[in-house]
């Protein structure tokens, strides 16, 4: 089953100076003709299609587009172009701390978070306890959110997320919250998520972390789509070339040449890592022989 269908979805931001001259002069230039605004392309026409229990990876440099994308899936944005249509009930961490109050305490955020995400109180009272205990927040539940640090309040936001029971989740960078121990919690939690049947989109820069997660990968650059598909190792291999040779594929031919360049590419620096360690072992040898 389809959970997620986006066709030729375009999203135009308009870039004006109306803010800045205020309305008086705003007038004044409009009867003039003299008033302007700038449309910025922040997608192009951007299609792909995600089932029941597909996780997706959304790859890219900075400025790609992959966070304006994401708010349209989730219904944040309106596209300007082209249609969304998702089946299920999302959750979505796009920015980390948005939606709590200063002012409110641990627990009271942690039902506020849950009622916007669309859960009963009594869902939440029997999620409660388990929320807390995953963010490591048990001794801060009637502290101000304001009091915690940014790492406290990204896992609280991250269990919440997770401790629920969405069809779809959608997660832009937040997987690297939290110290060493926690992140790899975080990601055995996705997982048992994806393994329940969960459908997931994931922006992160991590590459690696695309590799073990996610079945399909969209790469996006400057708000257009270079692919989109289920082969995760070549398109990853591709991209982690392109990001060493700044040389973008034009079409899939290509992304599998960059692919198998990247593979003969880390293959050779395998070959000189050993040979270094090889050598420094050796001369090792020679000066505990020369010192006997």
């Amino acid at each position: 089953m389809t959970v997620i269908d986006v066709r030729d979805v375009s999203i135009r931001y308009i870039v004006g100076d109306f803010k800045d001259i205020g309305i008086k002069e705003y007038i004044l230039k409009k009867i003039k003709h003299q008033y302007s605004v700038k449309a910025f392309w922040a997608n192009k026409d951007i299609s792909f299609s995600l089932r029941q229990g597909d996780m997706l990876g959304i790859i890219g440099t900075n400025g790609a587009g992959k966070s304006t994308l994401l708010k349209a899936v989730s219904g944040i944005l309106k596209p300007s172009k082209g249609k969304i249509r998702v089946k299920g009930t999302v959750a979505a961490l796009l920015e980390l701390t948005a939606g709590f109050d200063k002012d409110l305490t641990v627990k009271e955020n942690t039902y506020l978070r849950g009622a916007l995400l669309g859960y009963t109180r009594e869902f939440m009272d029997s999620t409660y306890q388990d929320i807390i205990s995953f963010a490591e927040l048990e001794e801060f539940q009637d502290r101000p959110f304001k009091q915690l640090s940014s790492g406290m309040r990204s896992r609280l936001a991250f269990s919440i997320a997770c401790l629920v029971n969405p069809d779809i989740l959608i997660l832009d960078e937040v997987l690297s919250v939290g110290d060493g121990a926690f992140k790899e919690k975080s990601f055995k939690r996705m997982q048992e998520i994806l393994s329940n049947g969960v459908t997931g989109i994931i922006v992160t820069h991590s590459v690696s972390q695309v590799r073990e997660m996610c079945n399909k990968v969209l790469w996006l650059d400057s708000g257009s789509q270079i692919t989109f598909g289920n082969e995760t190792e070549v398109i990853c291999n591709a991209y982690e070339e392109f990001l060493k040779t700044k040389e973008l594929p034009q079409n899939e031919e290509q992304i599998y040449e960059m692919s198998e360049r990247y593979i003969l590419r880390k293959e050779e620096e395998e070959k000189l890592k050993r040979e270094k360690q090889l050598a420094k072992a050796m001369k090792l040898v020679k000066k505990h022989q020369a010192d006997a």
